[in-house]
């Protein structure tokens, strides 16, 4: 008999500083029941409203999810609709709670391709929850990894124009500086649920060291146990980061 997996059994000392999920999979769960994809997206609100409580109870510092896509406003516009529906009441019904748990809210991506009332609440959440310090849940909407670097990439071009910055001080910290995510660490763990196994122009600079996870899960049916396992192998991985372990001579 298989037992299964607690959070309680992940050694907390040797989490990542940064998890960083793919949500992917809710099409398919729809599809396999019948049903059509929005009604797998709903789905994967209750997924992440778990995901959210496991990572804070265990004791995950820093969690980003990709909410939304550059690539996902050319999905169908009653798709897309339903989406932005759920990104509302998404924030409606959880800011509350989450600001109650000391969650402090990060929004990575282009906020202006949202409606008025979405961005909106958008950074009225950023705002409230801004001095939290439990957790910082950052979410990516409107959000593409290229682009991000592309962006920085331009501001340290605009500097060398304009003579602030030489050509000379251009370092790997210099594009770093420009990246949204700044404020926090790079990502030491992403997870991709749905067996797909790539980045999807997600966090593309910022995963260069990161452990890579595929779970065959699709991400309606993601629960604590899921993310328990992930974080077990996470902690038997060895992190050398280009380099070698050092050998015992013999």
């Amino acid at each position: 008999m298989t037992t299964k997996l607690t959070l309680a059994s992940v050694d907390r000392t040797k989490l990542p500083q940064h998890l960083a999920v793919i949500m992917d999979g809710n099409g398919r769960w729809a599809r396999a029941r019948g049903m059509p994809r929005t009604f797998g997206h709903k789905q994967g609100v209750e997924a992440t409203k778990r995901l959210v409580k496991a990572a804070h109870e265990v004791g995950i510092t820093n969690l980003t999810i990709y909410g939304f896509s550059t690539e996902n406003w050319a999905r169908p516009s009653d798709e897309v609709d339903v989406l932005m529906g759920l990104l509302k009441s998404y924030f409606n019904a959880e800011i509350s709670e989450l600001h109650k748990a000391n969650i402090r809210i990060r929004v990575i991506g282009n906020k202006d391709d949202f409606s008025s009332d979405i961005s909106a609440l958008l950074t009225h959440a950023e705002t409230i929850t801004a001095d939290n310090d439990s957790m910082t849940l950052c979410v990516a909407l409107s959000y593409g990894g290229r682009h991000e670097i592309l962006s920085s990439v331009r501001d340290i071009a605009a500097r060398v124009k304009a003579g602030a910055l030489s050509v000379d001080e251009i370092d790997v910290e210099t594009v770093a500086q420009g990246l949204e995510t700044t404020d926090l660490p790079d990502p030491d763990l992403i997870i991709r649920t749905s067996g797909e196994q790539r980045l999807s122009n997600f966090l593309l600079w910022q995963a260069a060291y990161a452990e890579l996870y595929f779970d065959p899960v699709l991400w309606p049916d993601y629960t604590a146990e899921h993310l328990a396992t992930a974080l077990m192998a996470f902690a038997d991985r060895e992190r050398r980061f280009g380099g070698l372990k050092a050998q015992t001579a013999l």
